[in-house]
């Protein structure tokens, strides 16, 4: 592997160990989280989006879905984001710079909220929903604390729903991939992790709104970031990444097109 491809992978294990150490820094009180979470779901209420309550009722009792959704929510979250960084690194180096730094600062946004705002998901309230994965954790290795592996339940936060970054991460997948397939598939698969994460008792629709609204507002600021001018050059000069000849192409467009790369800017 090259040194640029072992700078990246330091960049995105540091990112992610600093993003998952930051997170345990939110009040864990729980009484005010429940309270944020009450004040969610009056909102929710107000604006007919309370479906909770009535999804996770169908989950559960639904015992093959309610695996399903466990295994979704438990693996693909930490599966898929990773591979998709990976394919655009080697498929898509012209829009890997600006994917991965939207993946970052929406991350970063989502942590402030963790940080500024703990709120309880539907799972930590007192009644009215079942902890999905809690219930059908002898079928695989996360244990009855969210998502996390038996027996490091007490190592994750479980005030952090606001924002469900489960969602925007797979909302960043459906945007990142080239071509008009990809897309599609990856909207579909963020729509099934919206229905998840609320089926499971793991989040609120508002957290799935969030979701989406901090990595598009990464996303927006990774855009601005690339075309800002590079100091010492002309205004609108290309700063062209080095990367071989044959992989200077990204399929894009209707019907898997492939389009030459766009010019790598200013942000790294």
């Amino acid at each position: 592997m090259s040194r640029r491809g072992w700078r990246e992978i330091v960049l995105l294990l540091g990112a992610f160990a600093a993003y998952s150490g930051a997170r345990m820094l939110a009040d864990p009180d729980l009484a005010s989280a429940r309270a944020t979470a009450a004040a969610l779901l009056d909102a929710e209420r107000l604006l007919q989006l309370d479906v909770e309550a009535a999804l996770n009722r169908a989950v559960t009792g639904t015992p093959w879905l309610a695996a399903a959704m466990s295994f979704w929510y438990a693996a693909l979250h930490y599966l898929v984001t990773p591979l998709v960084l990976v394919w655009l690194y080697r498929r898509c180096p012209e829009r890997y710079p600006v994917a991965r730094n939207g993946l970052i600062i929406g991350s970063a946004l989502g942590l402030v909220c963790y940080v500024l705002l703990p709120t309880a998901p539907p799972r930590l309230m007192p009644t009215g929903f079942v902890d999905t994965l809690a219930s059908t954790a002898d079928l695989g290795w996360w244990s009855s604390h969210a998502s996390a592996p038996a027996g490091l339940g007490h190592f994750t936060n479980e005030l952090a729903a606001m924002p469900s970054l489960h969602v925007g991460w797979a909302f960043w997948v459906a945007w990142a991939v080239p071509g008009l397939l990809p897309r599609m598939l990856g909207g579909l698969y963020a729509a099934i992790t919206a229905v998840v994460v609320v089926g499971t008792a793991n989040h609120w629709v508002l957290d799935a709104i969030a979701g989406v609204a901090v990595i598009a507002a990464g996303m927006l600021i990774s855009g601005r970031l690339r075309r800002r001018p590079v100091p010492g050059r002309a205004e609108g000069d290309a700063v062209v990444a080095r990367v071989p000849k044959q992989a200077m192409t990204c399929p894009d467009g209707p019907a898997g097109e492939v389009r030459p790369a766009e010019p790598v800017g200013a942000a790294v």
